[in-house]
């Protein structure tokens, strides 16, 4: 462990000058903790936002919801609200982590976790997003778990967040607040794909702190659900999982929005899909017409070529469930 210094704050304001000098946020600390044990980060100073009054979920005025960024996985999860109106971030949420790490871990501190790449974990490999210019021993590496969309030749790593597909599909905002004032980020523009610049992974710039995820109105009723598939049933990152939210009205798909997890360098959004869907009648020809597209524009490496097929029939199969024609 290299040495730091550790700062505790009680309201906003003071969070934010503390990580405009350059200090690094910590809640739960369920991802920074171990990432600086292992010396992959190295922070020279730790800031102690676990104070601050941003625990509430709590209704907007257009209807939709807002979520605190220290409100906690578990919280978040058996809220009665998000449970109603929102099952796919309550189902995504409770498929995280293990019972433990949902109690300390925050909704901000998990949209804003690093991967679980084990090139970028061990300090010995070359790995371009801990360390620029280095190089990516995932791409000839072992590569089983690692993306097939939204790649580049500098980095090939998930996100391993579940919620973070949830919140995508339904087209969530980030409240942020920094040294120039507050401002939202749409969830589709605040996850960054790595590029050439693998190292920077949200569209934050420095200090800015998360404050909430709101949640977007939307028509009732609203059916969704979360699907995620892996290799075993406890505390395991996804292969693949599909969010799906679905408005029928009259037999017919009024809106859809579904993304998926697990295969793309950040969570995916899949609009050929929705398009496929929107106007037509849930039928079982209609799923698997609208899955065939989920892996569009996939490029596979030798050991996760797999994850193409399973990504068409987890969207198919969280369509079927979600859409009532299991």
């Amino acid at each position: 462990m290299y040495p730091f210094s550790y700062t505790r704050v009680s309201d906003t304001r003071e969070a934010v000058t503390a990580g405009r000098r350059g200090g690094r946020y910590i809640a739960g600390g369920t991802t920074l903790v171990d990432l600086m044990r292992e010396t992959v980060e190295r922070p020279g100073e730790v800031v102690d936002i676990s104070a601050l009054p941003l625990r509430e979920v709590t209704a907007t005025e257009r209807g939709g919801l807002r979520v605190g960024a220290l409100v906690t996985m578990a919280e978040a999860a058996a809220h009665p609200t998000v449970r109603t109106l929102y099952p796919v971030v309550s189902q995504a949420l409770e498929l995280s982590a293990s019972a433990q790490l949902r109690n300390m871990a925050t909704i901000g501190g998990n949209i804003m976790q690093r991967t679980r790449c084990t090139y970028f974990r061990d300090v010995t490999a070359a790995c371009n997003k801990r360390e620029p210019g280095s190089g990516c021993s995932a791409r000839e590496g072992f590569n089983r778990s690692h993306a097939i969309l939204g790649t580049s030749d500098d980095c090939v790593a998930t996100h391993p967040s579940d919620v973070a597909v949830a919140f995508a599909a339904l087209e969530a905002q980030v409240h942020v607040l920094g040294p120039d004032g507050a401002r939202q980020i749409p969830f589709a523009d605040f996850l960054l794909r790595p590029g050439r610049t693998p190292d920077r992974e949200q569209r934050l710039d420095r200090g800015e702190l998360i404050t909430a995820v709101e949640i977007p109105a939307y028509s009732r009723p609203l059916r969704s659900g979360y699907l995620k598939v892996r290799d075993r049933q406890s505390y395991e990152f996804a292969l693949t999982s599909a969010a799906v939210a679905l408005h029928l009205r009259g037999g017919v798909i009024r809106a859809a929005r579904v993304a998926a997890g697990g295969v793309g360098t950040v969570p995916w959004k899949l609009p050929v899909v929705e398009q496929h869907l929107v106007g037509e009648r849930p039928s079982a020809s209609l799923w698997a017409a609208a899955a065939a597209r989920a892996a569009d524009g996939a490029r596979p490496l030798r050991h996760n070529r797999f994850k193409a097929e399973l990504l068409r029939r987890t969207v198919e199969r969280q369509l079927r469930i979600v859409g009532g024609t299991k």
